[in-house]
């Protein structure tokens, strides 16, 4: 209920990093000042946390000079808590409300006890859906969701019914982007290992290849069909294999491009190829953030939990990220 939050403390315990590298051996805990919301800000007490791959690449150096903007560094920016302050300017969210959050990427803060963000990347929560549900939605939904839409999937039940292939689909965005293709009326095919077969075809996928087996490997629909988009979610596949599985006007959503990548779909975009490769960086925006939890609330979205750590053992779920084994999110959770 509105109006239920404690004051918060003067303190509060975090996990930061203070130099480039380290992996999870360079994650040390603190405690730090609890920061204050300003204009158009909350302050939310964090409930849960779950990192991504890009968490642990911004630690690693992989987008210096833009990120971290400053060291030392309190990590992660997909978090669910519940509002313990409001900065002038927020009218539609107050104190005690259970919510959802994108944090600003270059303040980091989610591996902590409380946490500042944006009001314009903040939504509420509704009781049946989890904090750990909730965190693991702005980046990893989000990005399925906008990969989806740039193939041309639509919501609202006007969309053509196009095949699409997900590679990597029992990973944090693919189980999403699997779930969420079906909810478009899309026929899925997806590639993940043997083990998680069964999981990614109860979310909804139509044909699923395992990747170690030849067929697997050449991404082919088992019924014949060419793709008229994938959403590319692994990584060491580059254009070449999947040119030839295009329909003519196919799109490869790339989430996770390399330079090669960058360099093709500049190419593309020149020559005016009607195949392309189209990277992904996401957008994100209030709007996508309510529509997502707005599915889980419905039942029509899950979360897959790989895993839960307490914010003591961050730095376990930092170095599970790490070894890229993680069958949907890894989820911090601060207890206490």
């Amino acid at each position: 209920m509105a109006g239920a939050a404690a004051t918060p403390p003067a303190m509060m315990r975090a996990v930061q990093y203070d130099a480039c590298g380290g992996g999870a051996a360079g994650l040390k805990h603190v405690d730090v000042p609890v920061p204050s919301a300003k204009k158009n800000e909350v302050l939310l007490k964090l409930e849960a946390a779950t990192i991504n791959p890009v968490d642990w690449k911004i630690q690693k150096g992989m987008l210096r000079p833009l990120l971290p903007r400053r060291l030392p560094f309190i990590p992660v920016t997909d978090v669910a808590g519940v509002v313990a302050g409001v900065g002038p300017g927020v009218n539609d969210l107050a104190v005690g409300d259970q919510v959802v959050a994108m944090l600003n990427s270059m303040n980091g803060g989610g591996l902590a006890e409380y946490a500042v963000a944006a009001a314009n990347l903040t939504v509420k929560r509704p009781p049946n859906v989890s904090a750990a549900e909730g965190a693991g939605l702005p980046i990893a939904a989000g990005t399925a969701l906008q990969a989806l839409r740039s193939i041309g999937a639509k919501f609202d039940g006007t969309g053509e019914p196009l095949n699409v292939l997900v590679t990597a689909a029992s990973g944090g965005v693919g189980l999403y982007a699997v779930q969420l293709a079906k909810l478009a009326n899309l026929h899925v095919t997806a590639t993940c290992g043997a083990r998680n077969a069964e999981l990614v075809r109860g979310l909804g996928a139509d044909e699923v290849l395992d990747y170690r087996t030849p067929e697997g490997a050449a991404m082919r629909s088992p019924s014949g069909r060419r793709y008229d988009g994938v959403v590319h979610c692994t990584v060491g596949v580059g254009w070449p294999a999947f040119e030839p599985l295009m329909a003519p006007r196919g799109k490869v959503i790339d989430i996770t491009p390399n330079f090669s990548a960058m360099l093709t779909s500049a190419l593309h975009a020149v020559t005016l190829r009607r195949k392309r490769l189209v990277p992904l960086l996401l957008s994100p925006n209030k709007a996508d953030l309510e529509f997502l939890v707005g599915l889980v609330g419905e039942g029509k979205l899950r979360t897959v939990v790989d895993s839960r750590f307490p914010l003591g053992d961050a730095a376990k779920a930092w170095q599970k990220s790490i070894d890229g084994h993680a069958t949907g999110k890894i989820v911090v959770e601060m207890e206490g």
